[in-house]
């Protein structure tokens, strides 16, 4: 999901993890090795974690593996780097092949996702081999590191000091992941897929992306148009649009969000005011009182800065808006427990204070992806925009990480043209605040072969929301190749 500009972390994007109930966790066995022929050495699955850093368990019928890949694809035979993958076999016996999945980020760890989440697509494991992986520099995959500067970015805030925080954060990345920083963009991931795809054996890539997903789909499908299979694009991202455009529209998806949530939260008889221009008002007396007093939470604070992420966690999803109520509820009493665990969830902090590389990974992503460098006047005006529109999005006194980053970007992953593809199938919410509808349209039309589908309800990802119709739509693509009409409509 596209992450809003609430730190220093300018303009990335994020999707959070399905979460489950912990389970034990297998005992040890041997790691799957990366495969030399290029197919898929697969084992049993060691190193899974749940949302909170724990060992899960992923249950029967799932494995997972590894390919390599070029780190450089202009020299295919030079060094390589391991591609970490999982799949949750198919249980029918009219399989159709493999389903690969990319869930959002950059930075989302794809065998993570999957073991938690596989059970949403339940009749699409049916017949296909639910596959996904960490792209290049996620996690397994050569994942992004930057030292223990996180903490410290995360929680600044409205810090005077926050671009000297990204530029100390850029040159921990550099120190600790140069190698791997000038490859990880979407184009080298889009190259990996194909290669996964033979390694797979499929003629033909089937995917599901959801969030930045969607862009690793466009961009594949622009790059390989021959090889598009079925392929469904859910909470699309348009990525032609610059910082700006894309601050400002995000800013405005997530003001359109907190008003539906205000005025469901009044009509359940809402803890935070008696009317949505009540609650907005708590909410944000809530935040300016953190920027100068932070909320004591055992040996941590609630910052500013963390309780911005909190607070636009629940909105992705109109399932999670009752955690927002009771978790700024429970702030305003002085208890800031469920907010920080809010904002840990987002970033990827683990229980023991560790990180998964989601933050770091998708910083990393979005820098390659970009020529862009927003100093911090160009910020400072961004944030004025974003401020008149949604104020809890504010974030002043920062900078870009992408400013300092110590590799160039590349805008070749900004051209999108599937022209000569099988139709691909492109989701849009009318109430997703990360992904915005507009988004859907524009990547449709770029691709030239894309179908819109539009669902008029609220969330990130139209699919996982559970809305009928939109479930329907899909399955009856991905499992009977039966496109959907042009502009299809599926109501809340």
């Amino acid at each position: 999901m596209k992450k809003p500009i609430v730190t220093v972390l300018l303009g990335a994007m994020v999707l959070t993890a399905c979460g489950s109930a912990d389970q034990p966790a297998d005992p040890p066995a041997a790691k799957p090795t990366a495969a030399q022929d290029g197919t898929v050495a697969w084992g049993r699955c060691t190193d899974l974690t749940s949302p909170n850093g724990q060992s899960a368990n992923p249950g029967p019928g799932v494995d997972c593996g590894k390919i390599q890949v070029p780190l450089d694809h202009a020299e295919p035979e030079g060094e390589k780097i391991d591609l970490a993958l999982i799949r949750v076999k198919a249980t029918d016996d009219d399989r159709l092949g493999s389903l690969v999945f990319n869930f959002g980020g950059p930075g989302a760890s794809g065998v993570d996702t999957l073991a938690l989440a596989s059970k949403a697509f339940g009749k699409l494991g049916g017949r296909y081999d639910l596959v996904s992986f960490d792209p290049r520099g996620v996690e397994r995959s050569s994942g992004v590191r930057c030292g223990g500067e996180l903490d410290k970015l995360i929680s600044a805030g409205t810090d005077a000091n926050g671009d000297a925080l990204a530029k100390e954060f850029a040159q921990a990345c550099e120190k600790d992941s140069g190698k791997v920083l000038p490859y990880v963009g979407t184009v080298n991931a889009a190259k990996d897929l194909d290669l996964l795809r033979t390694a797979l054996g499929d003629d033909k890539l089937n995917y599901f992306g959801i969030s930045y997903g969607t862009h690793l789909g466009a961009v594949y499908a622009t790059h390989f148009p021959k090889n598009v299979g079925r392929f469904v694009l859910d909470g699309a991202f348009d990525p032609t649009v610059t910082v700006e455009e894309r601050a400002v529209t995000q800013a405005t998806g997530f003001d359109r969000a907190f008003e539906a949530f205000a005025k469901d939260c009044v009509a359940q008889s809402c803890e935070l005011g008696a009317d949505p221009a009540a609650v907005e008002r708590t909410v944000e007396g809530l935040l300016d009182g953190l920027k100068t007093k932070p909320l004591k939470v055992g040996d941590r604070e609630l910052t500013y800065g963390l309780a911005q992420l909190a607070i636009i966690t629940p909105l992705y999803a109109k399932t999670t808006w009752p955690m927002l109520e009771q978790a700024a509820a429970a702030a305003l009493k002085g208890n800031g427990i469920a907010l920080l665990a809010l904002a840990d969830s987002y970033v990827g902090r683990k229980a023991d204070g560790t990180y998964t590389t989601m933050m770091t990974s998708l910083q990393a992503i979005s820098c390659a992806d970009s020529t862009e460098r927003p100093t911090v006047a160009e910020t400072a005006k961004i944030n004025d925009k974003v401020e008149k529109i949604f104020p809890i999005l504010s974030a002043e006194g920062t900078g870009g990480a992408c400013a300092h980053w110590p590799v160039p970007g590349d805008d070749a992953a900004k051209r999108i043209d599937a022209t000569g593809s099988a139709p691909i199938v492109v989701v849009g919410g009318k109430g997703d605040p990360a992904t915005p509808y507009e988004w859907a349209t524009t990547l449709t039309q770029q691709l030239k072969t894309g179908v819109l589908v539009t669902y008029e309800g609220e969330g990130h990802g139209a699919y996982l929301s559970g809305n009928g119709c939109v479930m329907e739509t899909v399955d009856a693509y991905v499992l009977e190749g039966k496109a959907p009409a042009a502009n299809t409509t599926c109501a809340a």
